[in-house]
Order: structure tokens, then sequence, then C-alpha cells
């Protein structure tokens, strides 16, 4: 199957649900309202996270009724969105990837509109702004707005709206990004590891308030949004380099010490004054012993890195070919009645 007959690119629907049945029935009718005007070939990917309420079940039900471009992915037990969406995105066939929550809180006509967007502007990820979030101010929407200034701060990527799942990507560029933990939530900071942050949008979309189900997410999230930020600072700018920032803090700690040894030394021999007792003595032997392991820690990490890099063959550099070309496998599309010739040349994937 080729391509180059339609106006638009192919694009892959994943969207991760856990405990949901009440919502798999309207989103997958609105996700098809959505697309019924899509000039390009789609596939919807539903992943159900090991749900107990009947959900894959129902997924099951859809996909025999809208057909084979409806792909289910089971997963065997409860993984969590990050895992679900990384399971999404590694069977998505499509050039173009779009992910959002199975609550229908994100409107899946925004998705049309945003890969527009996303083409026009020659961006390889556009991220949803819920601008107008229909949330609990003091549960939800204060804590996400203190976590995105954070985020931004310390990452560099200015995104209004980190939380907000409703992204398009190039898929070339999203399959080359690993997502574990709970990371989905730093997806922009993660793809501005492999392309620069002016490649990376962002564009107001709609939000709904939850009218099914429940929410899966608490106050406690925040607490672990600041745990994983230390992950991804460390990730981002050490990643390739652990040894740089383990040895800046044992050259640190060694400096210190240094300088309270020099110190105690000439109170010990020129002052003739006892310096056994003194605290800043245990200070600077401490800060010795804690600057010669921060250093070794160093060296160890740098070998880690290069066995890792050399093991799975993995570089520490992405090259930009703007031309790749995806396959898309055999014919389990959803395809428009009268495709349009291909305006885009190489915008298109195989």
């Amino acid at each position: 199957m080729t391509e180059a007959k339609y106006a638009k690119p192919s694009l892959s629907i994943v969207i991760p649900m856990f405990n949901e049945i009440e919502n798999v029935k309207p989103m997958v009718a609105r996700v098809h309202e959505a697309l019924a005007g899509y000039q390009g070939p789609w596939e919807l990917l539903v992943v159900d996270d090991g749900s107990t309420d009947g959900t894959p079940q129902a997924l099951h039900r859809e996909a025999q009724e809208f057909g084979r471009h409806v792909r289910v992915v089971e997963l065997r037990r409860n993984f969590g969105q990050t895992a679900a969406m990384q399971a999404g995105i590694d069977e998505a066939r499509g050039y173009l990837i779009a992910t959002l929550d199975g609550d229908l809180q994100n409107d899946p006509n925004d998705i049309p509109r945003m890969v527009d967007h996303l083409i026009e502007h020659d961006l390889d990820l556009l991220t949803g702004w819920r601008k107008n979030r229909k949330d609990d101010l003091f549960l939800r929407k204060i804590p996400s707005r203190i976590a995105n200034r954070l985020i931004g701060k310390i990452t560099g990527v200015r995104i209004n709206d980190y939380g907000c799942s409703l992204k398009i990507y190039k898929s070339s560029v999203i399959k080359q990004v690993r997502l574990y933990g709970e990371m989905h939530r730093f997806i922009p900071a993660w793809v501005a590891a492999v392309v620069p942050p002016s490649r990376i949008g962002e564009i107001v979309v709609n939000h709904n308030a939850r009218t099914a189900g429940e929410s899966k997410y608490g106050i406690s999230r925040t607490f672990r949004v600041v745990l994983d930020l230390l992950s991804v600072y460390f990730f981002m700018r050490y990643r390739a380099r652990p040894g740089h920032f383990f040895g800046s803090i044992g050259l640190a700690l060694g400096s210190v010490s240094s300088l309270l040894l020099v110190y105690l030394a000439f109170v010990k021999f020129f002052m003739d004054e006892d310096i056994g007792g003194r605290p800043l003595f245990l200070i600077a032997i401490v800060f010795l012993i804690a600057s010669l392991q921060f250093l070794t820690t160093g060296v160890l990490s740098e070998l880690i890195s290069r066995t890792y890099f050399e093991s799975s063959q993995r570089q520490q550099y992405v090259i930009y070919h703007p031309d790749d070309e995806l396959p898309v496998g055999d014919d389990d599309w959803a395809t428009p009645e009268a495709p349009a010739n291909n305006p885009t040349g190489d915008s298109q994937g195989a």
C-alpha cells in the first residue's frame, strides 16, 4: 500500500485505557466521527492496560463492528499509562502518531486540525494546550500550573501544558524515544533530546469534563512529578557523560575539603593549637571521603555509559533525515472514499 495517492499522511491514533468500560463505545464512535473526513489512511490502536471491568471485551466488540483498522492491544496486567502509551507507539504503523486519553476529556475533533498545523509548520511534535481546562481548581489545575512552570524552567522546553495527552508526533521521531516509569508527562522534554525545541509546537485544544468513569489521578501525582523531573534533568544533560555530573560534585567537595585541611594545618603547625577535637576537622575528612566516592562513581558511570551505547548499538547523536519514510504494512486502514492526489510531496510516509 502506498500513500502517494492520498492528500494526508497515514495516521495512527493511540489511546491507552484502564477500567474505562463506560467510555469505550462513545470514544470509538467519536474518533470515527472526527476522522470521517480525513483524506488519508488511518488506524485506531486502543491499548488496554490490564483492565478488570470488562474494558477489553468491550473494545473487541467495537473492533468487530467498525473493522480491522481498529486494533486492540491488551497488556497482561496494569503496567501504567506510560507503558501502555509506549506499547501503542511501538505497534503504530502510521507516518504520524496521535495520542490522547480514553476518558473523552480530550476531543478527537482536534486531531485533523492538529495534523494540518504540524504539517504546515513542519514540526516534529505538536502538543495540545488545555487553556480552558474542565478540572478541579485545587486538586488538578493549580498543581499542574506549578509543575508546568517548574518543568519548563529545568528542561528549557517552554510548554504551557505538559500534562495534556493529546499530542501529534512524527513517527520517525517519537520511536527514537523510550518511555519508562511515569515519564509520559515529560514527552516534550524527551523529544527535545533528539530534535531542537523549535520543532516542538503547541496549540489550544478543547477539553471536556469527565462524564463517566473515575479519574486515575490525585494530588500525590504532584510529588511524583518532582521526583521524575530529577531523572529527566539528569538524562537530558548527562546521559552520555555521567562522569561530568558526579565528577563535578566530587571536585567541589574535594576543593572545600582541601581548603579546610590547609587551614587546619596552618592552625596546627604555625599556631600550635590542637585540632583533633574540632568539628571542622571531622567535616574536612567527611568531605574528602565523599569527594573520593563521587569521583569513583563518576569513573564507574562512564564505563557503564560506554558499555550501554556499545552493547545496544545506540548513538549519542541523531541524524535528521527529512525524507525518512515509514512502511505502513498491509491494507488494514480506514481510507477516504475518494482519495485526492498528493500535493505535499515528500511529507508522506511510504
